[in-house]
Parts: structure tokens; sequence; C-alpha cells
């Protein structure tokens, strides 16, 4: 399916190919629109703004700004509906085995996580989500990384009552970030009576349908009327695996980019985002930055000028996170020290972000 917005002048455009409307996809593209002939391609009609997703769970009102239609920010580039499935020199090859030319490429493609391509059918995703959670008297959430402790949280404020047990392989609640976050994160819970359980895992193949009984990695049971996985997502850089970019994929299948954010022995090829090898937290707010030393350098390049004076990203050496607690309470990690509480849910937690990333795609807030 494709869409085609805007005008283009009887001048020929450099044509720069987006595949991913991610949050890094999407902004790189939407920065672009006015310099180049950008076509993006993404599997999904949509923008989901990733860090509201939770809230859309408890809350599938809030999904209604946080889902943004690709055409109501990109105005005057090509959107095609579609996933890429390879690349050459010179073309992406969709799944409907369509060509698509570019002389500028970025892969935006993140980790592979495949939702409804239209976003009326992702909204009824959300409500049924939350359907399943106020019939449920008992919940449990595998995964204590920010997702699962985020969904955690949200539950927990929201409902209460209702018995929640959240079980971790990890040693540690947040182990992306340090242990003062993680401690003070277990101790949050602990006052919402919620139930963590460490260093354990959970078969869910073996979940009796009669009973809604779950067995741990410990030999301890779990009853849960329904459950929510939030472990990690595998890497979307299959597509890439047979391609003329294979060679650029580390041993765990990111993109091998240069300070530049360009692929590794492929001058006209971008990467951004989550795929990307840089070794720092994957966190959305990075991702954005990527995305706009990307689109500053292809601005550069599209007008002829030299490579010399193209921006360089510089990695964040300083694990700064902020992690909602539901609706008005977060945890932070700071340079310096580590709240939780209040304070960093006024940061946060109350409108996660959506208003100024709605404004930063040129939306209303």
């Amino acid at each position: 399916m494709e869409q085609t917005q805007g005008g283009g002048g009887a001048e020929r455009r450099r044509r720069v190919v987006v595949v991913g409307g991610g949050i890094a996809g999407s902004l790189v593209a939407k920065s672009l629109q006015f310099h180049g002939d950008v076509t993006l391609i993404d599997p999904k009609e949509y923008l989901e703004i990733p860090w509201a997703s939770l809230r859309s769970m408890v809350e599938p009102s809030f999904a209604e700004r946080s889902l943004i239609y690709h055409r109501d920010y990109l105005t005057n580039g090509r959107i095609i509906t579609s996933s890429a499935i390879s690349v050459t020199n010179t073309e992406v090859l969709t799944s409907e085995g369509r060509l698509v030319g570019y002389d500028y490429l970025v892969i935006a493609t993140g980790h592979a996580d495949p939702l409804p391509v239209s976003k009326s059918d992702r909204f009824k995703q959300y409500q049924a989500e939350h359907e399943k959670i106020e019939k449920a008297s008992s919940i449990l959430i595998v995964g204590g990384g920010p997702t699962g402790v985020e969904l955690a949280g949200e539950i927990a404020v929201d409902y209460p009552d209702k018995k929640l047990t959240l079980v971790h392989s990890g040693t540690r609640l947040l182990q992306f970030i340090g242990p003062k976050a993680s401690n003070k994160t277990l101790d949050w819970f602990k006052s919402k009576k919620v139930e963590v359980k460490l260093e354990q895992s959970v078969d869910l193949k073996s979940v009796s349908e009669i009973s809604r009984t779950f067995l741990t990695s410990s030999g301890e049971t779990v009853n849960a009327d329904c459950h929510f996985l939030c472990t990690a997502k595998p890497i979307g850089s299959t597509w890439l695996k047979e391609s003329v970019l294979k060679d650029s994929l580390d041993h765990i299948g990111r993109i091998m980019v240069d300070e530049n954010l360009r692929v590794k022995g492929h001058p006209n090829v971008f990467a951004i985002g989550d795929i990307t090898d840089i070794k720092e937290i994957k966190q959305g707010y990075l991702a954005q930055k990527h995305a706009l030393v990307a689109a500053k350098n292809l601005k550069l390049l599209m007008i002829g000028g030299k490579e010399k004076k193209m921006a360089s990203y510089h990695q964040a050496h300083s694990a700064i996170a902020l992690v909602s607690l539901g609706r008005k309470e977060a945890v932070a990690q700071l340079p310096f020290t580590t709240l939780i509480g209040h304070i960093p849910g006024l940061i946060k937690s109350r409108d996660l972000f959506v208003g100024k990333t709605r404004k930063q795609m040129g939306l209303n807030s």
C-alpha cells in the first residue's frame, strides 16, 4: 500500500528511503521531507510512541494521542505500508516484491515487534488488553526490565486490589541501571503489595488452562487469571542477514556504524536507533538524537557538502534513566543521584512525554 503526499519540483531531488517507522525512523523522515524525495517503508500505517504503550493498556483512550498516522507528520513524502525483506546497493525489496530505489538509505528497524497494520486494529488491541486486566483478579508479569516494571506500576496504581506478581530472571529489577534504582523500585513494589520473584523464569508452555497455574524455574507456583510477557524482543535485522549489508552486522545482529551513524563500508547508508551497535542504553530519547544527527548529515550530503563537516554522534556514557511507576511517581537515575517518588514523576509520569513528542513531529500536543 502506498500513499504519496505533497508535490515535487521539476528538478530531481535525492531519493532518501527510510526503513522503519518507529520513533527514530519517523523523526528522520519528517526532518528530511522538504530536503529530498523521501519514502518511508513501514509495515504499519502509524507511529506508536513506544513509552506510552503501557499506559494505553490500562487507559485505552490514551492511545488516541500516542498513535499517529504516518501521513499526519509526513506531508511531503511517500509512505509504503509494507515490510522490507532485503536490500541491494541501490534498492530496497519489499514483501510484495516491489523494488524501491534510493540514493541514501536510513535503516531504523529497531526490534522485531509485530503490530497490527492499521491504527484502528492497534486501538482495538489496547481495548482487549484493558478488558483482560479489568476482568482478572490476579495478574502475572514476566520480565523485570523497564517494560515489565512500568506495566506493573500502571496496574498496581490503577488496580490496587488485584493480586499482582512480577517474575524476573535477573538478580535485581531494572538491571540496565544501577542497584540503587533497582532497590528503590523493589521497595516501592513492596509498598504496593506487589509480589516480586527474582532469579526465576516461567515456563509459559506448561500453563494449566483450567487452574491458570504457572510454574517457575524454582518450582514455585503462581496462580494468575492472565499474564503479560515483557521480556526483550529480538533485534529487527533478520531481513539484512542475506543482503549486501550482511557483513555490517555484529555477532548479535546489530548494525555497525561509524561516528557519523553511517554503516561501515557503505557511505550512503545510515542506521539509527536500537538496531545500531552503539554501546549505550537503548532508550527512545537517544534514538531521537540519532535521528537528528543522521538528518543533519544527510542534508549536508544532499547539497554536496564536504564529508569532513558531518556531525558526529557522541554516545551517552552515563546511564540516565527515568522509569514511570504509575500516573504520579517514577524512579530516576541521574549522574549524581537516584530519586523515586513524585518529583521524578512530575517529569514523566503524567503525560509520558507524549505532548513533547507530538510537538517534535509538528503536531498539536
